[in-house]
Protein backbone atom coordinates (compact mmCIF):
# COMPACT_ATOMS: atom_id res chain seq x y z
CA UNK A 1 0.00 0.00 0.00
CA UNK A 2 1.61 3.25 -0.90
CA UNK A 3 1.34 6.28 2.00
CA UNK A 4 -1.95 7.37 1.91
CA UNK A 5 -2.32 11.69 1.80
CA UNK A 6 -5.86 12.00 2.56
CA UNK A 7 -7.61 10.95 6.26
CA UNK A 8 -10.83 11.24 4.15
CA UNK A 9 -9.60 7.72 2.30
CA UNK A 10 -9.04 6.51 4.82
CA UNK A 11 -12.42 6.69 6.26
CA UNK A 12 -13.82 5.83 3.62
CA UNK A 13 -12.56 2.27 3.74
CA UNK A 14 -13.41 1.72 6.86
CA UNK A 15 -16.76 2.59 6.62
CA UNK A 16 -16.67 0.33 3.65
CA UNK A 17 -15.48 -2.59 6.28
CA UNK A 18 -12.39 -2.32 4.22
CA UNK A 19 -9.41 -3.26 6.81
CA UNK A 20 -5.57 -3.65 7.23
CA UNK A 21 -3.87 -5.80 10.14
CA UNK A 22 -1.77 -2.43 10.60
CA UNK A 23 -2.55 1.11 10.41
CA UNK A 24 0.18 3.66 11.61
CA UNK A 25 -0.60 7.50 11.92
CA UNK A 26 1.90 9.73 12.66
CA UNK A 27 2.79 13.35 12.54
CA UNK A 28 2.85 16.94 14.15
CA UNK A 29 -0.63 17.48 13.59
CA UNK A 30 -2.63 15.84 16.58
CA UNK A 31 -6.13 16.12 15.05
CA UNK A 32 -6.20 13.30 12.06
CA UNK A 33 -4.70 10.90 14.28
CA UNK A 34 -7.22 11.34 16.98
CA UNK A 35 -10.05 11.36 13.87
CA UNK A 36 -8.37 8.13 12.87
CA UNK A 37 -8.13 6.00 16.11
CA UNK A 38 -11.49 7.07 17.63
CA UNK A 39 -13.16 6.69 14.29
CA UNK A 40 -11.42 2.58 15.04
CA UNK A 41 -11.77 1.99 18.46
CA UNK A 42 -15.61 3.16 18.20
CA UNK A 43 -17.02 1.95 14.95
CA UNK A 44 -15.16 -2.08 13.73
CA UNK A 45 -16.57 -3.43 17.43
CA UNK A 46 -20.28 -3.13 18.34
CA UNK A 47 -20.63 -2.33 21.77
CA UNK A 48 -20.69 -6.23 23.33
CA UNK A 49 -17.54 -7.14 21.23
CA UNK A 50 -15.75 -4.39 22.57
CA UNK A 51 -15.40 -6.00 26.07
CA UNK A 52 -13.32 -8.74 25.13
CA UNK A 53 -11.34 -7.52 21.84
CA UNK A 54 -10.79 -3.72 22.08
CA UNK A 55 -7.59 -3.29 23.81
CA UNK A 56 -5.88 0.29 24.14
CA UNK A 57 -2.20 0.71 25.12
CA UNK A 58 0.00 3.33 25.98
CA UNK A 59 3.61 3.42 24.14
CA UNK A 60 5.41 4.95 28.17
CA UNK A 61 3.44 2.04 29.43
CA UNK A 62 4.66 -1.07 27.47
CA UNK A 63 7.17 -2.67 24.76
CA UNK A 64 6.86 -3.78 21.41
CA UNK A 65 7.16 -6.88 22.51
CA UNK A 66 3.95 -6.83 24.20
CA UNK A 67 1.69 -5.18 21.82
CA UNK A 68 3.26 -7.87 19.03
CA UNK A 69 1.67 -10.60 21.60
CA UNK A 70 -1.09 -8.85 22.33
CA UNK A 71 -1.77 -8.68 18.48
CA UNK A 72 -1.10 -11.83 17.91
CA UNK A 73 -4.49 -13.34 19.92
CA UNK A 74 -7.43 -13.90 18.02
CA UNK A 75 -10.87 -12.21 18.61
CA UNK A 76 -13.38 -13.98 20.81
CA UNK A 77 -17.06 -14.16 19.45
CA UNK A 78 -16.05 -11.16 17.24
CA UNK A 79 -14.22 -11.35 13.55
CA UNK A 80 -12.07 -9.02 14.34
CA UNK A 81 -9.74 -7.36 17.32
CA UNK A 82 -8.44 -3.91 17.86
CA UNK A 83 -5.23 -3.26 19.39
CA UNK A 84 -4.77 0.66 19.46
CA UNK A 85 -1.46 1.99 21.17
CA UNK A 86 -1.30 5.63 22.08
CA UNK A 87 1.64 7.75 21.99
CA UNK A 88 3.33 5.29 19.94
CA UNK A 89 6.43 7.14 19.50
CA UNK A 90 7.16 6.05 23.42
CA UNK A 91 7.29 2.54 22.75
CA UNK A 92 10.37 0.74 24.25
CA UNK A 93 11.91 -2.47 22.17
CA UNK A 94 13.47 -3.02 18.85
CA UNK A 95 11.36 -2.01 15.79
CA UNK A 96 12.72 -4.96 14.30
CA UNK A 97 10.20 -7.27 15.74
CA UNK A 98 8.09 -5.76 14.70
CA UNK A 99 8.97 -6.21 11.39
CA UNK A 100 9.15 -9.87 11.80
CA UNK A 101 5.36 -9.93 12.70
CA UNK A 102 4.66 -7.62 9.79
CA UNK A 103 5.82 -10.40 7.55
CA UNK A 104 3.22 -12.59 8.71
CA UNK A 105 0.58 -10.54 10.69
CA UNK A 106 -2.72 -11.81 12.21
CA UNK A 107 -5.85 -10.54 9.40
CA UNK A 108 -8.17 -11.15 12.44
CA UNK A 109 -6.14 -8.22 13.82
CA UNK A 110 -6.80 -4.38 13.69
CA UNK A 111 -2.92 -3.12 15.07
CA UNK A 112 -3.37 0.81 15.01
CA UNK A 113 -0.44 2.77 16.09
CA UNK A 114 -0.82 6.64 17.12
CA UNK A 115 2.81 7.83 16.28
CA UNK A 116 2.17 11.85 17.42
CA UNK A 117 4.79 15.08 17.28
CA UNK A 118 6.94 13.01 14.85
CA UNK A 119 7.82 10.79 11.72
CA UNK A 120 8.44 7.37 11.82
CA UNK A 121 12.04 6.35 10.21
CA UNK A 122 11.14 5.22 6.70
CA UNK A 123 14.60 3.91 6.74
CA UNK A 124 13.61 1.47 9.01
CA UNK A 125 12.68 -2.05 7.84
CA UNK A 126 9.47 -2.27 9.70
CA UNK A 127 8.14 1.20 8.28
CA UNK A 128 8.54 -0.02 4.67
CA UNK A 129 6.34 -3.03 5.66
CA UNK A 130 3.82 -1.23 7.38
CA UNK A 131 3.44 0.76 3.90
CA UNK A 132 3.04 -2.77 2.17
CA UNK A 133 1.15 -4.56 4.32
CA UNK A 134 -1.76 -1.60 6.00
CA UNK A 135 -1.74 2.04 5.71
CA UNK A 136 1.04 4.83 6.70
CA UNK A 137 -0.90 8.12 6.76
CA UNK A 138 1.34 11.10 7.75
CA UNK A 139 -1.04 14.22 9.47
CA UNK A 140 0.87 17.39 8.29
CA UNK A 141 -0.10 20.36 9.98
CA UNK A 142 -2.01 23.03 7.85
CA UNK A 143 -0.44 26.20 6.73
CA UNK A 144 -2.24 29.25 7.58
CA UNK A 145 -3.53 29.80 4.31
CA UNK A 146 -5.29 26.84 4.13
CA UNK A 147 -7.21 27.76 7.41
CA UNK A 148 -9.88 29.49 5.57
CA UNK A 149 -10.96 26.39 3.30
CA UNK A 150 -10.65 23.93 6.11
CA UNK A 151 -12.88 25.96 8.00
CA UNK A 152 -15.06 26.61 5.26
CA UNK A 153 -15.32 22.64 4.39
CA UNK A 154 -16.01 21.82 8.47
CA UNK A 155 -19.61 24.05 8.09
CA UNK A 156 -20.32 22.45 4.67
CA UNK A 157 -19.72 18.88 6.16
CA UNK A 158 -22.79 20.32 8.71
CA UNK A 159 -24.58 22.30 5.70
CA UNK A 160 -23.93 25.69 7.21
CA UNK A 161 -22.44 28.90 5.12
CA UNK A 162 -20.14 31.33 6.40
CA UNK A 163 -18.62 33.93 4.17
CA UNK A 164 -15.03 33.50 3.38
CA UNK A 165 -13.79 36.70 4.85
CA UNK A 166 -15.57 35.35 8.45
CA UNK A 167 -13.77 32.21 7.88
CA UNK A 168 -10.33 33.94 7.44
CA UNK A 169 -10.92 36.10 10.73
CA UNK A 170 -11.43 33.08 12.88
CA UNK A 171 -8.05 31.46 11.40
CA UNK A 172 -6.05 33.84 11.69
CA UNK A 173 -7.56 34.63 15.20
CA UNK A 174 -7.39 31.47 16.64
CA UNK A 175 -4.29 29.78 14.54
CA UNK A 176 -3.63 26.48 13.37
CA UNK A 177 -3.61 24.57 16.19
CA UNK A 178 -6.88 22.23 14.69
CA UNK A 179 -8.09 20.49 17.85
CA UNK A 180 -8.47 24.57 19.88
CA UNK A 181 -9.80 25.89 16.14
CA UNK A 182 -12.21 22.77 15.66
CA UNK A 183 -13.64 23.33 19.48
CA UNK A 184 -14.18 27.33 18.38
CA UNK A 185 -16.11 26.19 15.03
CA UNK A 186 -18.26 23.68 17.33
CA UNK A 187 -18.79 26.60 19.78
CA UNK A 188 -19.90 28.37 16.83
CA UNK A 189 -22.65 25.51 15.90
CA UNK A 190 -24.08 25.48 19.23
CA UNK A 191 -24.75 28.59 19.91
CA UNK A 192 -26.16 29.01 16.20
CA UNK A 193 -29.68 30.12 16.63
CA UNK A 194 -32.44 27.44 15.52
CA UNK A 195 -33.55 27.92 11.88
CA UNK A 196 -29.94 29.71 10.95
CA UNK A 197 -27.60 28.29 8.34
CA UNK A 198 -25.03 30.80 7.78
CA UNK A 199 -22.01 31.71 10.52
CA UNK A 200 -21.81 35.69 10.90
CA UNK A 201 -18.65 37.94 11.69
CA UNK A 202 -21.46 39.10 15.14
CA UNK A 203 -21.58 35.62 16.24
CA UNK A 204 -18.16 35.65 15.65
CA UNK A 205 -17.68 38.24 17.50
CA UNK A 206 -20.24 37.06 20.48
CA UNK A 207 -18.74 33.70 21.06
CA UNK A 208 -15.07 34.07 20.01
CA UNK A 209 -13.98 37.44 20.87
CA UNK A 210 -12.67 38.63 17.72
CA UNK A 211 -14.12 42.09 17.03
CA UNK A 212 -15.87 42.46 13.35
CA UNK A 213 -14.10 45.99 13.20
CA UNK A 214 -10.98 45.81 14.91
CA UNK A 215 -8.73 43.20 14.14
CA UNK A 216 -5.99 41.99 11.81
CA UNK A 217 -7.90 42.03 8.68
CA UNK A 218 -9.20 45.52 9.00
CA UNK A 219 -5.82 47.08 9.95
CA UNK A 220 -4.93 45.43 6.49
CA UNK A 221 -7.69 47.09 5.12
CA UNK A 222 -7.54 50.14 6.37
CA UNK A 223 -3.93 50.10 4.61
CA UNK A 224 -4.68 48.88 1.66
CA UNK A 225 -7.07 52.03 1.87
CA UNK A 226 -4.58 54.36 3.38
CA UNK A 227 -7.45 54.94 5.71
CA UNK A 228 -5.16 56.92 8.28
CA UNK A 229 -7.69 57.14 11.34
CA UNK A 230 -9.18 53.85 10.40
CA UNK A 231 -5.81 51.96 10.76
CA UNK A 232 -4.69 54.33 14.40
CA UNK A 233 -8.52 52.90 15.64
CA UNK A 234 -7.16 49.57 15.15
CA UNK A 235 -4.20 50.06 17.11
CA UNK A 236 -5.42 51.92 20.25
CA UNK A 237 -8.23 48.91 20.30
CA UNK A 238 -5.15 46.25 19.78
CA UNK A 239 -3.17 48.50 22.99
CA UNK A 240 -6.26 48.49 24.95
CA UNK A 241 -7.04 44.48 24.30
CA UNK A 242 -3.37 43.30 24.30
CA UNK A 243 -4.69 39.49 25.71
CA UNK A 244 -6.69 39.00 22.44
CA UNK A 245 -4.57 41.22 20.01
CA UNK A 246 -0.62 40.21 20.37
CA UNK A 247 1.17 41.76 18.01
CA UNK A 248 3.33 39.20 16.48
CA UNK A 249 0.02 37.61 14.59
CA UNK A 250 -0.39 40.79 13.44
CA UNK A 251 3.00 41.55 12.26
CA UNK A 252 2.70 37.94 10.35
CA UNK A 253 -0.27 38.77 8.80
CA UNK A 254 1.02 42.28 7.85
CA UNK A 255 4.59 40.05 6.60
CA UNK A 256 2.29 37.60 4.75
CA UNK A 257 -0.06 40.39 2.35
CA UNK A 258 3.51 42.58 2.10
CA UNK A 259 5.68 40.22 0.92
CA UNK A 260 2.67 38.46 -1.86
CA UNK A 261 2.36 42.33 -2.79
CA UNK A 262 6.10 42.15 -3.70
CA UNK A 263 5.42 39.28 -6.02
CA UNK A 264 2.51 40.35 -7.36
CA UNK A 265 4.41 43.46 -8.97
CA UNK A 266 6.86 40.17 -10.83
CA UNK A 267 2.94 38.82 -12.25
CA UNK A 268 2.93 38.58 -15.91
CA UNK A 269 -0.02 40.18 -16.53
CA UNK A 270 -1.19 42.76 -13.93
CA UNK A 271 -4.74 41.73 -14.42
CA UNK A 272 -6.82 40.08 -12.05
CA UNK A 273 -6.46 36.38 -13.53
CA UNK A 274 -2.56 37.11 -14.27
CA UNK A 275 -2.36 38.36 -10.18
CA UNK A 276 -4.45 35.70 -9.01
CA UNK A 277 -2.52 32.79 -10.99
CA UNK A 278 1.21 34.52 -9.98
CA UNK A 279 0.30 34.21 -6.13
CA UNK A 280 -2.08 30.90 -6.21
CA UNK A 281 -5.41 32.80 -5.05
CA UNK A 282 -8.43 30.96 -4.76
CA UNK A 283 -10.80 33.54 -4.23
CA UNK A 284 -11.82 36.82 -6.52
CA UNK A 285 -11.67 39.00 -3.42
CA UNK A 286 -8.25 37.81 -2.33
CA UNK A 287 -6.79 39.45 -5.91
CA UNK A 288 -8.67 42.52 -5.65
CA UNK A 289 -7.07 43.57 -2.34
CA UNK A 290 -3.79 43.34 -4.24
CA UNK A 291 -4.86 45.31 -6.99
CA UNK A 292 -5.92 47.84 -4.96
CA UNK A 293 -2.88 47.85 -2.76
CA UNK A 294 -0.85 47.91 -6.00
CA UNK A 295 -2.34 51.35 -6.92
CA UNK A 296 -1.65 52.87 -3.25
CA UNK A 297 1.52 51.00 -3.20
CA UNK A 298 4.66 51.07 -5.45
CA UNK A 299 6.99 48.51 -5.74
CA UNK A 300 10.16 49.85 -3.99
CA UNK A 301 7.63 51.16 -0.64
CA UNK A 302 6.42 47.66 -0.71
CA UNK A 303 10.25 46.22 -0.56
CA UNK A 304 11.13 48.89 2.38
CA UNK A 305 7.57 48.30 3.98
CA UNK A 306 8.94 44.14 3.93
CA UNK A 307 12.11 45.17 5.59
CA UNK A 308 10.05 47.54 8.33
CA UNK A 309 7.79 44.60 9.31
CA UNK A 310 10.47 42.17 9.68
CA UNK A 311 12.72 44.99 12.11
CA UNK A 312 9.43 45.67 13.87
CA UNK A 313 8.99 41.89 15.03
CA UNK A 314 12.48 41.36 15.69
CA UNK A 315 12.06 44.87 17.78
CA UNK A 316 8.90 43.12 19.09
CA UNK A 317 11.09 40.29 20.35
CA UNK A 318 13.88 42.17 22.28
CA UNK A 319 16.28 42.09 19.82
CA UNK A 320 18.37 45.56 19.74
CA UNK A 321 15.46 46.87 21.48
CA UNK A 322 15.31 47.50 25.68
CA UNK A 323 12.94 49.59 26.30
CA UNK A 324 10.41 50.43 23.33
CA UNK A 325 7.11 48.59 24.31
CA UNK A 326 5.66 46.14 21.05
CA UNK A 327 2.58 48.38 20.33
CA UNK A 328 4.66 51.74 20.14
CA UNK A 329 6.95 49.80 17.74
CA UNK A 330 3.77 49.24 15.79
CA UNK A 331 2.45 52.17 15.78
CA UNK A 332 5.98 53.56 14.30
CA UNK A 333 5.23 50.70 11.80
CA UNK A 334 1.88 51.67 10.72
CA UNK A 335 2.52 55.13 10.57
CA UNK A 336 6.00 53.94 7.92
CA UNK A 337 3.37 52.03 5.84
CA UNK A 338 0.98 54.97 5.95
CA UNK A 339 3.56 57.91 5.45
Amino acid sequence: MPEVQRHEDILQELRKKKYYPIYAFMGEEDYYIDILSNYITEHILTEEEKDFNLTVLYGADTDIVSVIQTARRYPIMASHQVVVVKEAQSLSGDWDDLATYLKAPNHSTLLVLCYKHGKMDKRKKAVSLIEKEGILFESKKLKDYQLPAFIEGYFKEKQIGIAPQTAALIGEFVGANLSRLVGELDKLLLTLPQGERQITPEMVERNIGISKEYNSFELKNALIAKDVFKANQIIKYFESNPKNNPVQPILALLHNFFSNLMLAYYAPQKTEQGVMQCLGLKAPWQVKEYLQAMRAYNAVKVMHIVSAIRDCDARSKGVKNASVDSYQLLRQLIFFILH
